[in-house]
């Protein structure tokens, strides 16, 4: 018997909604997932795992899973755009344990998402519901029901909107989406190790800085693959999908005059995909009786801190600790998470924007003083400011 009089829905079956599901049927709370997909899959791109996300995935027991097809790197690092100067940003493996109680990894996001959708269906095999889009919702006093697109009607105890950027509840909460273009364009792609030559395999993630772009690259699946990631500021490409391709030719202009490396791993792209980064304000309010968003839906970011899933993972497990504080009350629990939630998450958006300007910035154009800015701005101090609040945020002991 669930813990809540019917299921929870759950619009969206992507990292965030399946961590919420997870984390409810482990608390003995039934769960619904619609996902408008006709299967179970994510697009292919990688994500960081930094100790705070793992600390919510390893108490979901899907450490073994994970580790199974991660990447740990040693290191991150800042490199210079033109003369691939090098300064280390800071020690992660073993370091990162010691620091944090918990590792920082690499991962497929795929694979990630993979090891999700199996632990729920381990629990509750009908729990994933696919080729379904939640259109709309009605709640009352005892419930919700849900209108999926293709006319089906679905009745649960509440409804949990985990349904992305482009989210029909919270539209529906909340009004009309009122993004902004960012004056980005990011490029994306995973390219095969075996591709590459020795020196951009090393096991450490790269942050490349230069005046107007920056380039981010890190080893996946134990090392067979590499994530690439390269934003330019550019103002003629305004769609924001994960799935539009563009060319090697086109990616390369974007990075003209850039070091090597960075063209060699850019023709080693097996598909250059190009989105436009849309900057939207943190919502003020997420939850409305029975209905509650999450992740994307809520505070979609620049991916510019790579805390973006690890929010949406945060979200799902506190959000499940709420509900099985209050099972019998969910909007006081839906409250109670938005109160835990919503400050450190519009914090992290804030924050990405801010690094989004440190990694373009203007003084980074020649040697000289980009040596100076990144000595400056990378400093030990400010580094530590930047991520350890970020990286001991526990989610297992936050006071519910």
């Amino acid at each position: 018997m669930s813990k809540t009089s019917e299921p929870i829905l759950i619009a969206g079956g992507g990292i965030g909604g399946l961590t919420a599901a997870l984390a409810l049927l482990q608390r003995g709370v039934d769960v619904r997932v619609f996902e408008q997909a006709a299967e179970l899959r994510e697009v292919g791109a990688g994500l960081q795992l930094s100790p705070n996300a793992l600390r919510a995935l390893f108490g979901l027991g899907l450490e073994p899973a994970i580790r199974a097809v991660a990447s740990e790197p040693s290191a991150k690092e800042v490199r210079l755009w033109s003369t691939g100067q090098t300064w280390k940003l800071f020690d992660l493996g073993a370091s990162a344990v010691q620091t944090y109680g918990f590792p920082y990894f690499m991962i497929y996001r795929p694979d990630l998402h993979a090891a999700l959708a199996n632990a729920v269906k381990a629990l509750s095999p009908q729990a994933i519901v696919l080729g379904a889009s939640v259109a709309s919702f009605a709640q009352d006093e005892q419930g919700v029901t849900v209108a999926l697109a293709d006319g089906r009607q679905v009745r649960g105890a509440a409804l949990v909107g985990a349904d992305g950027v482009h989210s029909k509840t919270r539209g529906q909460l909340h009004g009309a989406d009122r993004p902004v273009f960012s004056g980005c364009v990011a490029w994306r792609g995973v390219i095969p190790v075996a591709k590459l030559p020795e020196a951009l395999r090393r096991p450490v993630g790269s942050n490349w800085v230069g005046p107007g772009a920056h380039v981010i690259h890190y080893p996946l699946r134990g090392g067979q693959l590499v994530n690439f990631v390269g934003i330019v500021e550019r103002s003629d490409w305004q769609v924001e999908s994960w799935t539009e391709r563009g060319t090697h030719e086109e990616c390369h202009r974007d990075f003209a005059g850039w070091h090597d490396d960075v063209h060699t791993m850019i023709e080693c792209l097996e598909v250059p995909f190009k989105w436009a980064l849309m900057g939207r304000e943190p919502l003020a309010k997420w939850s409305q009786g029975r209905a509650t968003l999450l992740g994307d839906a809520c505070h979609p970011t620049l991916p510019f801190l790579a805390q973006g899933a690890v929010m949406a993972i945060e979200d799902g497990f506190v959000l499940a600790r709420c509900v099985d504080h209050w099972p019998t009350d969910l909007p006081r629990a839906f409250g109670r998470y938005e109160q835990l939630r919503i400050e450190r998450t519009s914090e992290i958006v804030r924050r990405s924007t801010e690094n989004g300007r440190r990694f373009h910035n203007p003084a980074l154009a020649d040697a000289e003083g980009a040596a100076a800015y990144v000595d400056r701005e990378w400093s030990a101090a400010k580094v530590h400011e930047r991520y350890d609040w970020l990286f001991r945020y526990a989610v297992d002991e936050v006071e519910i």
